[in-house]
Parts: C-alpha cells; sequence; structure tokens
C-alpha cells in the first residue's frame, strides 16, 4: 500500500523508517519530512495543517493509508476532513477524530473525562481571567509546588512548576491577562502537586479493542538533574525499570480499561495512538496527561523496540481487527539521546553542518530538526537528532548513545549527559 506519514520530526523519521521495513509498504511518503526521511521516503513540502494540500497529495498519490504524526492537525480535525470529502473516505487515518482529540487539545477536557470514568489523577480546578482572584484563593489552599497548566496546545511548554506562591500568583496572572501562551492559556488549570517518578505508557486502539506498546520514560529537562527549562524531551529509555508486572497490571486495569471504555460511552471515534503520562505515586499510577499521538522521543525507544509489522498493525487498526494482532516486542533495551541546538528551548541558530553521519554503525541515528542543503545535512530546529541504541541493559545501551555522539558533530551541539540517572 502507500503510505503517507505526517510530520517532520523524530518521531516521523522512525514512523518512516518502521514502515519502510514492510513488504506491504509500497510507496512512503513524508509531508514535510526532514533529511532523516530523505534518505528512505518521498518528501513532500506540505504543512501538516495544510488540508487541501494533503488532498491533493493523497488523491495524486493514490494513497491508501495516512499517519498522523503531531497533535495539531489531529485537534483541528484533519480525520474528520478525510470522513467527509468523498474523495478521501475510503483512505484510513490513523489519528483520533476531533472530538476524541480534545483530551491533548484541552486539558480541562481530560480532566473532566478522567473523573467521569474514575481515571486516577491529581485534584484540580479550572480559571479564566475572569474569576483570576478566586484562581489565587485555590492556590492559597494548595501546598508547593503548585502546578499550572495552560488549557491548549503550548508546545509542550504551557506547564508550570513553581515553589513559592507568590511567584504563582504572578504567572497564574501572566497566563490569563497577560495572555504568556496566547489563546492556549485563556483558561489555565492548576493540579494539585503529585510526588513521584513518571512514566509513559502507550496504548493502540480501533476503536473498540487495545493493545499496549513497551513503557518509556522521557527526561524533559533542559539540563543535567532534571534541572532548567523544560523541553520536547532530551533522551528516552524503554522499558522503565521499576514498571514491575504488578505495577503495569494496575495500569492496565485502573487506566487503560477505563480509557478505552470511557470513550466508547462518551462516543468519542478513536483509532491510534493514546500516549498516556503517568506518575508512580507509591505503588499507585495516577494520570498527569493524555497525548492523542505518540511522543517524541519515546516513539524512538519504543518502534524500534516493535516487532511486528507496523503496516500490518495499521491496516488492523483501521480495519477494527485489532485483537487478531499478536505484538512481539524485543526484549533488549532501547535508549535514545537528544542532541539539540545551543540555546535550545531558548532562542538558537538554525544551518549548522552536521558531520560524522556516515560513521554511526552501533546506533541508529533519527533525524528531527535537520534538512538537507547543498548536499549537506544542517540543523533546522532545537531537537536536531536522536541517537537510539540496543543493549541487553538500559545501562549497556546508553553508554552505546553516548559512544556514537562522540562520532558526531555541529556548531554549539549540547545534549544531556545523564540520561537513565535516576533509575
Amino acid at each position: 500500500m502507500n503510505i503517507l506519514v505526517l510530520g517532520s520530526g523524530g518521531r516521523e523519521h522512525t514512523f518512516a523508517w518502521k514502515l519502510a521495513q514492510s513488504d506491504r509498504c509500497k510507496a512512503l511518503f513524508v509531508a514535510p519530512g526532514n533529511s532523516g526521511t530523505q534518505s528512505i521516503a518521498t518528501n513532500l513540502n506540505i504543512g501538516v495543517t495544510d488540508f487541501e494540500a494533503i488532498k491533493s497529495a493523497v488523491l495524486e498519490h493514490k494513497i491508501d493509508l495516512v499517519v498522523v504524526g503531531p497533535e495539531d492537525p489531529l485537534v483541528q480535525g484533519i480525520h474528520d476532513f478525510f470522513l467527509e470529502d468523498e474523495a478521501l473516505k475510503n483512505v484510513a487515518v490513523i489519528g483520533p477524530q476531533k472530538a476524541a482529540a480534545e483530551l491533548e487539545g484541552s486539558k480541562e477536557f481530560a480532566k473532566e473525562f478522567m473523573m467521569r470514568h474514575n481515571i486516577p489523577t491529581a485534584a484540580y480546578e479550572s480559571f479564566t481571567k475572569e474569576n483570576v482572584e478566586q484562581g489565587y484563593k485555590f492556590l492559597e489552599t494548595l501546598s508547593p509546588p503548585y502546578v499550572l497548566k495552560a488549557d491548549g496546545l503550548a508546545a509542550g511548554k504551557g506547564v508550570l512548576i513553581l515553589n513559592d506562591l507568590q511567584e504563582a500568583k504572578d504567572e497564574l496572572k501572566s497566563m490569563l491577562v497577560d495572555a504568556k501562551f496566547g489563546d492556549a492559556s485563556t483558561k489555565v488549570v492548576i493540579e494539585e502537586f503529585l510526588d513521584g517518578i513518571e512514566l509513559s505508557c502507550f496504548v493502540l486502539t480501533d476503536g473498540k479493542d487495545y493493545k499496549i506498546l513497551p513503557t518509556a520514560k522521557d527526561y524533559k529537562r533542559i539540563g543535567e538533574g532534571d534541572t532548567g527549562l523544560n523541553t520536547g524531551g532530551m533522551g528516552a529509555v524503554s522499558p522503565v525499570p521499576f514498571a514491575t508486572k504488578e505495577f503495569l497490571d494496575k495500569i492496565e486495569n485502573q487506566v487503560v480499561k477505563p480509557t478505552v471504555e470511557g470513550l466508547k460511552k462518551d462516543n468519542l471515534p478513536y483509532v491510534g495512538f493514546i500516549f498516556i503520562g503517568l506518575i508512580k505515586v507509591g505503588d499507585d499510577p495516577k494520570v498527569i496527561e493524555y497525548n492523542v499521538r505518540m511522543g517524541d522521543p519515546e516513539t524512538e525507544v519504543v518502534l524500534p523496540r516493535l516487532k511486528t509489522d507496523l503496516v500490518t498493525v495499521f491496516e488492523a487498526m483501521a480495519n477494527q481487527t485489532l485483537s487478531e494482532v499478536t505484538i512481539d516486542i524485543d526484549e533488549r533495551a532501547a535508549t535514545t539521546i537528544m542532541l539539540v541546538s545551543g540555546g535550545y528551548p531558548e532562542a538558537y541558530e538554525k544551518g549548522k553542518e552536521i558531520t560524522g553521519l556516515e560513521t554511526i554503525s552501533d546506533s541508529i541515528v533519527f533525524h528531527a530538526g535537520a534538512i538537507e542543503k547543498d548536499g549537506k545535512v544542517v540543523t533546522y530546529g532545537g531537537r536536531v537528532m536522536a541517537i537510539t541504541s540496543y543493549g541487553n541493559t538500559y545501562p549497556e545501551a546508553i553508554k552505546k548513545s553516548y559512544q556514537s555522539i562522540e562520532k558526531l558533530h555541529f556548531d554549539k551541539m549540547n545534549y544531556r549527559k545523564d540520561i537513565g540517572f535516576d533509575l
């Protein structure tokens, strides 16, 4: 079949890498793609939310399956756009419809969903600029640290965790009144802080049944020891060493099952990935957030461990026959380290040449914010490349990734040297 992947990051390169391995993939396209996807697929210079241009490409290239990487097109209703178009309605789309994509599109919607279906999560209240004073009063009832979340999409930067009450009040005002995150923070969710260790759970669903993919843990902050500003993710490991069978059973029974059943009860059509951000509090899982797509850089450690043909899995999801598919997982650990531009997650320069790529043999290099220009691979984004390795243990895999990184170079290249430090 002919397949189109939407997106340009490390997640999309990983999807393309995995799909290209399948005998069932006849032609592979990525829009807009990057320097990594260029070598295994045909890149199409189309934005992920340009639905009309995507339609033209789907018809021109006789696309049978569209895999949606990032959240924006899902929240804007790309799946609905396909279903409502006579020429597109028979093209399979991996990603939920707009109503269900609100699980990521609105923090408040997600919290209400969890409360309705008895899914364990932190206590919370929502506020707008009209009742900001009540927000101040609610903060006074909580113990620090204080968690403020922009309700809408803020590119992974809309969550603040603050220890000082006055600072929390000032930031609440900045988000609601001064529109710190634009439209994303016209509403803010204030949550109780949950103390524990985080992990991510990935679920495939065809709207009826589900399959659980390996767990992963990512590292969000820019600095060693989980310090400094939040990023889109600086590295990840899979599996998560502290996720015992007993704990994984709790995740399935207390979180995954009620989530999939809740989607059905609420009539929220869902064919795609559910990313569940969890925190282990004591011995119990609690949900921090839902994403309606795969995480990045977790995709770069989860998909490499999948032994089952990914095209077969996607076909089964589209046909609602997921229950008939067996998901085989590589027993080895996988780890990834993200190389980022100097200055990221704040201002950074683009166009730095990346050298040493041809010397890497022990790791897989997934391109993210990188493009080919004049025959050279150059930096184009904040997160530039993910260096993924396998190992019998996660320390062995991490060591391989760091050894590979020593062979790579671009001006002001930065990365965390302590991925997996807390495990």
